[in-house]
């Protein structure tokens, strides 16, 4: 236990006074966060047993005072955003209870921009109410290979409505699962910004990662998720440098705030880490704990609606290197000539719904140390995000270890199913594989209005030779079909003015080319910043994706989309189908 007698007091106010709201609010109220300045609180950890893991999940909200909307995910009355623990193999049984109030939300563009849809007849809904409203709800397990079916990761006829009673996801991890991070949060198409802006979200680890790098055996670990959410001072001015005037705050015509160009200036949205708020414009950081001469891996989630990130450790002002060891769940390749798995970088570029893991090297007592997010240029009409600190790093010797840590190694867990033990063949490494075929596709946006270009924005992602239509959650369409079995190039092109993040459901990909340049990387993502065009360039900005259509598990229709919500939400996302392998 921590000493309380050497913790400023300030902490332990803020410490104490969140222990209070947690203990005594109700179910209805338990969206209550930490407040500002306070030490960074680890996610309450579910693990695993005898190969299966049963959780009961209830998904409230509440309006605060000054008129933000929080969701979250509750676990037995109290704790918010568990952290699921999982080993390749075992079965997750987690029930959902929609227990949000259906009374009427602050309207805003995730409420109020979009109709109710409901699936299609010809569709069997995986729910019995199938409309698509603020109210409704559903789980997406970012990140994993598993069926996207009923009762599974299936996002698009799969929508829990308040007070409908128990919906059962039940999931079998693959046993060839790559171990890493992963996230789960809600995906209801139209709405699906505003419930992870308002704090929906929670990690899942699957454990192993230990057994592909032995660099990280032993580590203490910790798991930190960065969230944004509309900004609580947005009147506020940022804090101008001395004769330097703060620059002029644009907005676009959904109301958030237009890049300044700067380095600074009024963001679009706040950031939490762990759900503890560092709100323009003091961006007073958390404070997080460790001990010194300790090396620890960290577990980074970008959980993020559409705030960028590119994290640094500093030290004294200075840089320090981050062992990187897994990026999007997928742990690195050993280098051919060191044999180990490791990128050392000084900063770390997350798209939202991007993670991390990396090694944090030992500290000394009393070091100045600070997480800050640097900023990240995403084009004349992408949203501010300039440098903000997140946490002051504090070392101390009477920290406590943090409550996770890898395994030591070789010995499998005493709770070890058959299923986990037994070798499974691994396929080839996916840049050996040569593609069956090449698609491109492409990012574009126009104003709902072509008249009036202040009006709202409508957002595509095409396939080349279709039309640019945006998302029709009521066509059983597919835009892409491909076979089982197969590996395709995809060129993903941005004609717009402002970054994109491409993302898949079910698998992961290679990155093989940025802007036509080959590259060599040593590892997966499911995740990838694709540029912004600078308006009068002849080629667009574009990443060429070695798209991975080989595990079994990923059978059926799922999605592709940028994961910037709002522009999810506004229609930039299609279907693809994935077939039995094709006859020969």
């Amino acid at each position: 236990m921590t000493s309380s007698s050497r913790l400023p007091s300030r902490l332990l106010s803020a410490v104490f006074l969140y222990a209070v709201v947690a203990a005594t609010s109700s179910l209805a109220q338990t969206c209550a966060r930490p407040p500002v300045g306070s030490l960074v609180p680890e996610p309450l950890d579910v693990r695993s047993e005898g190969g299966s893991l049963k959780v009961e999940l209830h998904f409230l909200s509440e309006t605060t005072l000054d008129g933000q909307q929080r969701y979250c995910y509750v676990y037995r009355g109290v704790s918010q955003a568990p952290t699921l623990h999982l080993h390749p193999g075992d079965e997750l049984s987690l029930t959902l209870f929609n227990d949000i109030d259906s009374a009427p939300l602050p309207s805003g563009p995730s409420t109020a921009a979009h109709p109710n849809h409901s699936m299609p007849s010809s569709e069997v809904s995986c729910t019995a109410d199938n409309s698509m409203t603020a109210f409704s709800t559903n789980l997406h397990f970012h990140g994993m290979a598993v069926p996207p079916t009923c009762h599974q990761d299936e996002v698009l006829h799969t929508l829990v409505q308040p007070h409908a009673g128990p919906f059962e996801f039940k999931i079998r991890i693959p046993a060839d699962a790559l171990p890493g991070l992963y996230w789960y949060h809600p995906h209801v198409h139209g709405f699906s910004s505003g419930q992870v802006l308002g704090g929906a979200s929670g990690a899942i680890v699957i454990e192993g990662l230990e057994k592909k790098n032995p660099l990280v055996a032993g580590l203490p670990e910790r798991v930190l998720m960065i969230r944004d959410q509309n900004l609580v001072h947005p009147e506020a001015q940022p804090v101008a440098s001395p004769g330097v005037p703060p620059p002029l705050v644009l907005r676009d015509a959904e109301g958030d705030i237009l890049n300044t160009g700067t380095d600074g200036g009024k963001p679009a949205k706040d950031l939490s880490l762990n759900f503890v708020p560092v709100p323009f414009p003091d961006y007073t950081p958390a404070n997080l704990l460790i001990p010194p001469m300790q090396r620890e891996l960290w577990r980074v989630v970008n959980a993020a609606a559409i705030t960028y990130l590119d994290l640094q450790l500093l030290v004294d002002n200075r840089p320090q290197l981050l062992g990187v060891v897994a990026l999007d769940g997928a742990p690195l390749r050993p280098n051919p000539r060191t044999h180990q798995a490791v990128l050392w970088m000084t900063h770390i570029l997350l798209p939202p719904a991007g993670r991390a893991e990396f090694i944090v090297n030992p500290l000394t007592e009393g070091a100045k140390a600070s997480l800050i997010t640097r900023r990240v240029d995403t084009g004349p009409m992408g949203e501010n995000d300039p440098t903000r600190p997140l946490a002051t790093v504090l070392v101390r010797r009477d920290a406590p270890s943090s409550s996770l840590r890898l395994s030591a190694g070789s010995p499998e867990p005493e709770n070890a199913t058959a299923t986990q033990t037994a070798p499974v063949p691994e396929r080839p490494w996916l840049g050996s594989v040569a593609a069956a075929r090449l698609r491109r596709l492409y990012f574009s946006e126009v104003p709902e209005n072509p008249s009036d270009p202040n009006s709202p924005t409508k957002f595509f992602v095409t396939v080349e030779g279709q039309a640019p239509t945006p998302f029709d959650p009521t066509s059983d369409v597919p835009n892409v079909i491909v076979h089982l079995g197969d590996v395709e190039d995809w060129i993903i092109e941005n004609r717009t003015r402002e970054l994109h993040a491409f993302h898949i459901h079910q698998i992961h990909f290679l990155l093989t080319e940025w802007n036509s340049i080959p590259l060599d990387e040593p590892f997966l993502r499911d995740t990838i910043n694709v540029g912004y065009w600078d308006g009068h360039s002849a080629q667009y900005p574009n990443v060429k994706l070695h798209m991975d259509f080989r595990d079994p598990h990923i059978l059926g229709t799922f999605v592709y989309h940028c994961h910037l919500l709002e522009h999810e939400d506004g229609g930039m996302m299609g279907t693809i189908r994935v077939d039995p392998p094709a006859a020969h």
